[in-house]
């Protein structure tokens, strides 16, 4: 291939020639000789236009993101080959339909990425262009991690309660709105669904209903190159996905205390119980603890075979105090709520279905508590009805106990 730089000099020595022929007077297609004959005519040389290479990001940019794609174009010629390179690292690339090339590669944060191109033009005739840019180098990286609950990591492909809302932690605080714009959400089948913000790191998202039975969640964060905040971006991208198993709701009431569960509709058990006796105490830093075990929809969060109990860990810890009482291994055990709430045996009470006497968890039998924790799952449904004392959206998953025109947005 002949180098560009040799062909135009060249070109440039023809046309000269044909001009001072043109300055002695010849008109005519051939030429006299200094000797009186003749000589073939000069054929005419045009040059070939310059071919013009564009290379996105432009040449000198700096702060660029990491996810802007690098395209290079030619125009008045046909592009050959290019290379981008960072150091040691080389960015794949592929030509496209039109002719022009594309990285496939994604490129990093904080680099300085150089790009070379050849392309020719129509006479075959070969060019080079050199390009740099610079990926901006943020100050701070979020990071996600996908939660079944503040006490345990969602794991992908599991199987969950028909309560268990999507749950987003960024491991800082980042910009709500470009958080959520960066969340992709699919289901199947379809439902619309609605953030809410825990707080400034953490995000949930849930449909207007209970999730039936079988339905397929995925969940996709396009945070790499996101800005997320003054300073922040997204570390890298993170996706999950889980199912919904069959829909099982725990329905306890307060006044005829009795559970009732449900699997996919159907009623299938039924259990006698002893709710929290009400009313309340004075914790030993001055807190106020209330025995009434908390209303409205609460979500399983983990399940104990054996956990240990005593008032100190809500913080009566007088042994004078009459609602005092010594640690004690607790057998099957499901938890509702952060504040300590289960479903779990107590062999003790013998009040199951006649009188509420726990100190706020939901009493059952050995056999019946068994049951639970051995058919539950992380997710289900645990609805108290009729208590005066409403769970709170943050103590455990209170998702549900809010209606869904008010949830987040």
């Amino acid at each position: 291939m002949i180098q560009r730089r040799n062909v135009i000099i060249g070109a440039l020595g023809i046309a000269a020639a044909a001009a001072a022929a043109g300055a002695a007077g010849c008109s005519s297609s051939r030429r006299a000789s200094g000797a009186g004959g003749w000589v073939e005519p000069v054929a005419e040389t045009e040059l070939a236009a310059a071919v013009r290479l564009s290379v996105t990001p432009e040449s000198g940019a700096t702060g660029v993101s990491p996810v802007k794609p690098v395209v290079v174009a030619a125009e008045g010629g046909t592009l050959q080959s290019v290379t981008v390179t960072a150091g040691k690292t080389t960015i794949s690339g592929a030509m496209q339909a039109d002719g022009t090339w594309k990285a496939t590669d994604e490129l990093a944060y904080g680099k300085t990425y150089n790009v070379v191109a050849t392309a020719t033009d129509s006479k075959g005739t070969s060019s080079e262009h050199t390009s740099t840019f610079t990926t901006v180098k943020p100050e701070n990286l979020a990071r996600v991690t996908f939660q079944a609950n503040a006490m345990s990591s969602l794991k992908t492909g599991n199987k969950y309660g028909a309560g268990q809302p999507v749950i987003i932690a960024f491991n800082r605080a980042v910009n709500k709105a470009a958080a959520e714009k960066a969340i992709e959400i699919e289901t199947t089948p379809k439902v619309e669904g609605k953030f809410f913000w825990k707080d400034s790191k953490t995000v949930h998202w849930r449909p207007a209903k209970y999730w039936t039975g079988g339905t397929k969640i995925k969940v996709n964060v396009k945070a790499f190159g996101v800005k997320l905040g003054k300073t922040t971006y997204g570390a890298k991208n993170s996706s999950t996905h889980f199912e919904i198993g069959r829909q099982l709701i725990a329905v306890c009431d307060y006044k005829t205390r009795m559970t009732k569960v449900y699997i996919n509709g159907k009623l299938v058990r039924t259990m006698k119980s002893s709710l929290g006796k009400g009313g309340g105490t004075t914790g030993s830093n001055g807190e106020q603890i209330s025995y009434w075990t908390t209303g409205g929809p609460h979500v399983v969060l983990s399940k104990e075979r054996v956990h240990s109990m005593s008032s100190e860990s809500y913080g009566v810890t007088d042994p004078k105090d009459p609602n005092y009482y010594a640690p004690e291994d607790i057998e099957y055990c499901t938890r509702i709520s952060y504040s300590g709430e289960f479903l779990h045996a107590a062999p003790w009470n013998r009040s199951l279905g006649r009188a509420n006497l726990s100190h706020g968890c939901i009493n059952l039998s050995v056999a019946d508590a068994k049951w639970v924790y051995e058919n539950f799952v992380v997710g289900d449904i645990v609805d108290v009805k009729r208590s005066p004392r409403p769970v709170q959206i943050w103590n455990g998953l209170g998702d549900w106990s809010v209606p869904y025109r008010k949830y987040g947005n």
